[in-house]
Parts: C-alpha cells; sequence; structure tokens
C-alpha cells in the first residue's frame, strides 16, 4: 500500500512528536515514583558527604551491580568466618560496608559480629578487647558518619556499652571495664569531669584532651554536661554513661515510634549505674570496684514513673521493679551511713507500696532482716559467717577511705548481732555468738595478719585509721604515693 505524500513527510516529525511527549510523560511520572519511593523510605540515594574516594565511587558507579557484589561478599565472608579466617573476613566486610553505607543492618550485623560472635573465640582478654573495640568503632565512628538519624545504630551502640561492656556475661567483662576506664581517665581524669575546661579548654594539655574526647571517642563534652545533669551525676569511666549518652543522642533524631526502645536503654544504665555505677579505686592493691551510685536515686525514681506514664499496659510489671529499687535504695542508704535519706526513701516506699514492708518494722529491723535473708534464724555459724563478711567490708572500706559505707557495714553487723542473741535469748538449747567485740578483734587479726592478711600498704592504712601500734620487728610499708590513682592492672577483686 503506498502512503500518501503528505502523510509519508509528516510520519517521521509525528514519530519524534510522540516519541517526546512519550518520554515527558514518563519523566514526570518518574518523579513522581521516586518521590514517592523517599517518602516510603525505599530509597537511598542521598549524597554521601564527606565520603572518601572509594566509597563515593561504589556508591554511584557501581548503581544496582552494588547489591548483587554485596551478595556474593556476604556468602564469601560466611565462609571464612566458619573456617576461622577472621581478618580476612573484616576484610570482606569492609567492602560490603563500602557497598551498603547506607543500610544501618549492614553496620549493626558487621558490628554485632566483631563484638560478640568472633571475640568469644580468643581466650585472651587482651586479644578478645580487640574485636569488642572494633564492632563499637565500625558503629560508633563508621555506621553513624554515614546515618546520623538511623535510631537503630544508637540502639544498638548503647546495647554494646550497657551489655558486652557493662554486663558481667563475658570472662573478660573486668578487663573491658578496666581499659575503658583507663582510656577515659587519660582524658577526663579521676572523679568529676570538668566539663567547662573540655567545652572551652584554656591550655594546651587541656586542648589535647578535648580533641581526643571528640575526635577519638566521638564524644562532645557539651553533651557529656547537658545528659549528666538531666540524667546524673554519671561515672564516665564506666561503660553505662556511655550508653546513656548514645541512647540520649539518639532521642534528638528518633522518630515517634522509635522513641521507645532508647528510653528504654537510658532507663535500664540508670538502674545498674545506681547498683553499680561508683568507682571505688584500691591504690593499695592497684585494682577497683564497683559501689552502688546513690546519688542517683531520685532521678532513678523519676524515670520509673516515667515508664509507668509512657508504658501503662506495663504499669504492674514496672511497678514491681519500681519497688523493688525502692527497696534497694533504703538498703544500701543505710549500709552508706545516710540515715535520714534511707528514712525518707522508706517513707516513700510505704507511701506507693504500703504491703512493701511491715508497718511496725522500723529502719533497722529492714536493714538487718535484708541481711538475714540469706541465713537460718537458728543456724549460728551461717549467721556468724555472714557478720564476719560485715565485720571484714566494714575494716577493708575503712582502710581505702570510705568512711561512710564503713560505719554503715558496722551499723548493721552489731544490729544483726542483737537481733540474732534476742531471738535465742528465751532458747536453753541454742548456742549463742562471741561478743561482738570478739568477732571484730578475730577478723581484724586475720586482715592484719603479716603473713596471710591484707596488702601491707592496705594494713599500714587500717592501723592509722583506728589508732593502732605499728607491729613489733616489723618493716615500715613503702609509700602508697608510687601506686598509681587509676589502676593499670586487671582487678583482682
Amino acid at each position: 500500500m503506498t502512503m500518501n505524500p503528505i502523510a509519508e513527510r509528516l510520519y517521521k516529525p509525528g514519530l519524534a512528536v510522540l516519541t517526546i511527549v512519550a518520554l515527558l510523560a514518563v519523566s514526570f511520572a518518574q518523579r513522581s515514583l521516586n518521590q514517592e519511593r523517599k517518602n516510603l523510605g525505599l530509597v537511598r540515594d542521598e549524597v554521601l558527604e564527606n565520603a572518601p574516594p572509594i566509597l563515593a565511587f561504589t556508591t554511584v558507579a557501581l548503581g544496582g551491580f552494588r547489591g548483587l557484589i554485596a551478595n556474593i561478599l556476604w556468602i564469601r565472608a560466611s565462609d571464612l568466618q566458619e573456617d576461622g579466617k577472621y581478618f580476612e573476613m573484616v576484610t570482606l566486610a569492609g567492602w560490603i560496608t563500602k557497598l551498603q553505607p547506607r543500610i544501618p543492618t549492614v553496620w549493626y550485623h558487621q558490628a554485632w559480629n566483631m563484638a560478640y560472635n568472633i571475640s568469644i573465640k580468643f581466650q585472651d582478654p587482651r586479644d578478645r578487647w580487640q574485636w569488642v573495640r572494633r564492632g563499637i568503632e565500625l558503629l560508633r565512628d563508621e555506621g553513624l558518619k554515614f546515618n546520623p538519624k538511623e535510631t537503630l545504630l544508637y540502639r544498638e551502640l548503647a546495647w554494646f556499652y550497657q551489655h558486652k561492656m557493662g554486663h558481667n556475661l563475658d570472662d573478660a567483662h573486668m578487663y573491658f571495664k578496666q581499659i575503658w576506664a583507663d582510656n577515659m581517665f587519660q582524658v577526663i581524669g579521676a572523679g568529676r569531669p570538668n566539663f567547662d575546661e573540655l567545652i572551652n579548654p584554656q591550655t594546651d594539655e587541656a586542648k589535647d584532651r578535648s580533641k581526643a574526647l571528640r575526635e577519638k571517642f566521638k564524644l562532645d563534652p557539651a553533651k557529656m554536661k547537658e545528659f549528666d545533669a538531666k540524667f546524673g551525676p554519671l561515672e564516665w569511666r564506666l561503660p553505662e554513661a556511655h550508653a546513656i549518652y548514645w541512647a540520649a543522642l539518639g532521642l534528638e533524631v528518633a522518630k515517634r515510634e522509635e522513641l521507645m526502645t532508647l528510653r528504654r536503654a537510658i532507663y535500664q544504665s540508670m538502674q545498674l549505674s545506681f547498683h553499680r555505677g561508683r568507682l571505688i579505686e584500691d591504690r593499695f592493691n592497684r585494682t577497683f570496684e564497683f559501689g552502688p551510685n546513690l546519688d542517683l536515686i531520685a532521678k532513678v525514681n523519676e524515670s520509673y514513673e516515667l515508664m509507668q506514664q509512657e508504658e501503662p499496659e506495663q504499669k504492674d510489671h514496672i511497678g514491681t521493679g519500681h519497688k523493688n529499687f525502692l527497696k534497694d535504695a533504703v538498703y544500701f542508704l543505710y549500709t552508706h551511713n545516710r540515715q535520714t535519706e534511707a528514712l525518707r526513701w522508706l517513707a516513700y516506699l510505704r507511701e506507693k507500696y504500703p504491703a512493701a514492708i511491715p508497718a511496725t518494722m522500723d529502719l533497722d529491723s529492714y536493714a538487718v532482716e535484708r541481711v538475714t535473708e540469706v541465713t537460718s534464724e537458728t543456724s549460728v555459724d551461717r549467721t556468724k559467717a555472714v557478720l564476719q563478711g560485715l565485720i571484714s567490708s566494714s575494716f577493708y572500706y575503712l582502710g581505702i577511705g570510705e568512711e561512710d559505707q564503713s560505719l554503715g557495714l558496722d551499723r548493721l553487723a552489731q544490729r544483726a548481732w542483737i537481733r540474732f542473741q534476742g531471738k535465742i535469748a528465751n532458747s536453753t538449747n541454742r548456742i549463742g555468738l562471741p561478743p561482738i567485740s570478739v568477732l571484730k578483734k578475730d577478723v581484724l587479726n586475720r586482715m592484719l595478719d603479716p603473713e596471710k592478711g591484707v596488702n601491707p600498704l592496705l594494713a599500714a592504712q587500717l592501723r592509722t585509721a583506728l589508732n593502732l601500734p605499728a607491729p613489733t620487728n616489723a618493716p615500715p610499708p613503702a609509700a602508697a604515693t608510687n601506686a598509681p590513682t587509676n589502676p593499670s592492672p586487671p582487678p583482682g577483686r
């Protein structure tokens, strides 16, 4: 069929016009689809800021092939890990994160794998720490750099500090805490940090510490000061404070539906800080141990009440935890010789939970009841062992300068002794306890024994505190001034 000459002349221009119209229609439709995909969070095509050249190349030049290559690398990395080739596996993990830098689960999985799965393959705490540290750095230094608004990474980073470093489930947990305390000591010193000095350093030494805090540990001293005022006072040499820091930082970018998991991370870390959030240094034995942070009681109490408001369906369950926390608070205050505060919180406990403690039980009786929960009322041997433990702890804390706790434990030992003796007063078939003075003398003699007792420096300090003479023919102990204020070997208590 022969085409009309006019139609033949218009045919090609007509196709060109239709092509242009079709392309315009597709362009508008694609633009709308792209916007909808962004709104639904289905794409991650934002430009990476400050990305190294290799990362910029892989995220742009490879395009859709990134997913295929990443899948191949995932499989290969799993094979290497099963074969125990961990260092080769880490190299592939680095490639995977470069191929998929905007997918938070990639960073989380690789960090978790290093900190939890690979670290336990090593027996030496020093080797194990390297993997835990690398997992934390992967999330903190790299993952959050490219995903600053992904709450999953903040939550998991807080969990690493709270659980892997702060908890006691890993055999090397004390080594982790020791190393972290040493690291923090280098930048914030012992005791309370001078936040203002770190925020606006004036000396070269302060500038170096502030720089290390910001660049090495990615901590903003202004935020530290803000969170310490809101949730503290916190012990920043312990990992729980850093769990609170990263969870609180995540709250600032979290969506409404993501708030609860981050809030729980803060509440849990605050509870842990209450129970063991104070660093007690024994400079004589070059060790440290943990004690309750009693200055957190009011804020932890507020957190429980806030949780009950935010999660009404869990109110009863949270209430049980709240009640137990208040009972612990009263007991800890008593054992630290803070009787006025203990009485105030006991009254608050009775007001909130009337059935928690009998109305006729006073503060002394309650504290003794807590001790005798682990003993039989009729067992003189078990009761004697508990009393000796309280007395020994009282002398120990006196020796290291923790006088309030020493007095509190001493008072508790005396009350427990009086209670037990009262229980058997009307019985002719039970053997009573030795006088409390005899128990104290026996414990003290064992602690001051030059061969089997405590560290000579601690013994000398204890003698000074008790106004006891130096032992006969004993050489003077070495000066304690050479002992480091921040212990370096793994703690042994």
